[in-house]
């Protein structure tokens, strides 16, 4: 039996796990710096800054979806922005991404949001696929920047 449940502070572990197996899929391993302790304040803290979904099958969790709320000026209205989407290898092909993108679009719905939006790499082409098939379109003319680490430091410190 397949289920989708929002996740508890029981399954910071398994949100852990699914963040490193993502990680190794894409090539990012070295990346990943969230810990138990980290993940269990950023979702489950006094001002979680995200949410997720856990999917099981017969009760074993085999994939998950992290998401939250961004805001588009244009449309005057809140997104969905989703972090991470991730089904175990063993378990893909049986509909659970499918599913678990369902139901943020579902969650977007009902909150009123205008849009879900995500990012997937360039060289993942049997995501995009998948994407492209249930209607998503790739904002191609759009790139994303991102300050990290020492970059952001010196830029945040610097007087002007």
């Amino acid at each position: 039996m397949f289920s989708i449940d929002p996740a508890t502070a029981a399954d910071v572990p398994t949100i852990l796990h699914l963040i490193r197996a993502l990680a190794d899929y894409e090539r990012l391993a070295h990346e990943v710096v969230a810990t138990e302790a980290s993940l269990q304040a950023a979702l489950f803290g006094e001002r979680p800054g995200a949410e997720c979904l856990i999917a099981r099958e017969d009760g074993v969790p085999v994939g998950f979806a992290l998401y939250f709320h961004n805001f588009s000026t244009f449309l005057s209205r809140r997104g969905l922005y989703l972090e991470d989407l991730f089904v175990e290898p063993a378990h893909r092909g049986k509909g659970y991404g499918k599913a678990l993108l369902r139901q943020l679009a579902q969650i977007a719905v009902a909150r009123g949001c205008g849009r879900l939006e995500w990012s997937v790499l360039d060289w993942n082409a049997p995501a995009i696929g998948f994407y492209e098939s249930l209607g998503a379109r790739l904002m191609s003319e759009w790139h994303i920047f991102r300050l990290t680490g020492d970059a952001l430091q010196t830029f945040a410190s610097a007087s002007r």
